[in-house]
């Protein structure tokens, strides 16, 4: 199954999601499914006015939509579809949209590295069988443009094995947990070291 990705490209897109509690309520609403604002603020310990009025500007860009169900402060609200990617390449990006692009590339990733640090500040009390069951990895390689994009497609494929289970739990087997994977393969910068 391929990922339902959003193409985004518009500075104002890209900057209406870059907010750290308008990222967290994609994230539920991607996760759990529907939410009200209440539900959300109890899970992202806000304000149910501010989780109403950041859903609202959600909403004013497509990110989120009212679900069935519910009236007023009880409507559920639901994410239309799942993922997103953006262009920052510097040919066909303007300066806009690569600063927006990158402000949503940070709080995107400081999220997931908030995440990290919980889950290795709760791994001491997590079961065994999960503590042995979680790592982490970080290597460096030579490669040409071509292999670090075969290498990042692999990755990606690999990534996406068991997608369907965020959307259909009838497909997580007993025992599953909710896991995340965070990679990048990009060129990287070390002092002194130049392209062959």
């Amino acid at each position: 199954m391929s990922i339902p990705h959003r193409r985004l490209n518009d500075p104002r897109e890209l900057n209406a999601l870059a907010h750290p509690v308008r990222m967290a309520i994609v994230e539920l609403l991607s996760i759990s499914g529907p939410l009200t604002a209440t539900e959300l603020a109890d899970r992202l310990d806000e304000t149910p006015a501010n989780c109403s009025w950041h859903l609202r500007k959600l909403a004013q860009y497509g990110f989120v939509e009212e679900a069935e169900g519910g009236k007023g402060r009880q409507r559920p609200w639901q994410v239309p579809g799942l993922g997103f990617r953006w262009d920052t390449e510097h040919g066909t990006a303007s300066i806009e949209e690569r600063r927006a692009a990158q402000a949503l590339s940070d709080v995107m990733m400081g999220r997931a590295m908030e995440r990290l640090r919980e889950a290795n500040r709760r791994a001491p009390k997590e079961p065994e069988e999960w503590r042995e069951a979680q790592t982490g990895s970080e290597m460096v390689a030579w490669l040409t443009a071509d292999e670090l994009k075969e290498m990042n497609e692999a990755v990606g494929a690999v990534l996406r094995r068991y997608i369907e289970r965020l959307t259909d739990p009838a497909q997580r087997p007993p025992g599953a947990r909710l896991c995340e994977f965070v990679a990048w393969g990009v060129p990287t910068y070390f002092p002194g070291v130049e392209p062959t």
